[in-house]
């Protein structure tokens, strides 16, 4: 049986992001390397997306008052 695994690009993707964005983001080990390139399975890349913390009820950090 064949193994898919994301990369980089395909996360991005997935997330509805940017790649540049993805870089800052800190995601989490890889399931496997092939060379230097990482590659998630979807179901790592699903459940941490779904535990990663959002904006909160706030929406953020409050604006500076002028």
């Amino acid at each position: 049986m064949t193994r898919r695994y994301l990369s980089m690009t395909q996360v991005a993707e997935r997330l509805g992001v940017t790649l540049g964005a993805l870089s800052h983001y800190r995601l989490p080990a890889p399931d496997v390397y092939v060379g230097r390139a990482r590659g998630w399975s979807e179901k790592t890349i699903d459940e941490w997306n779904a535990a990663r913390p959002g904006r909160g009820v706030g929406g953020g950090r409050p604006r500076k008052k002028k």
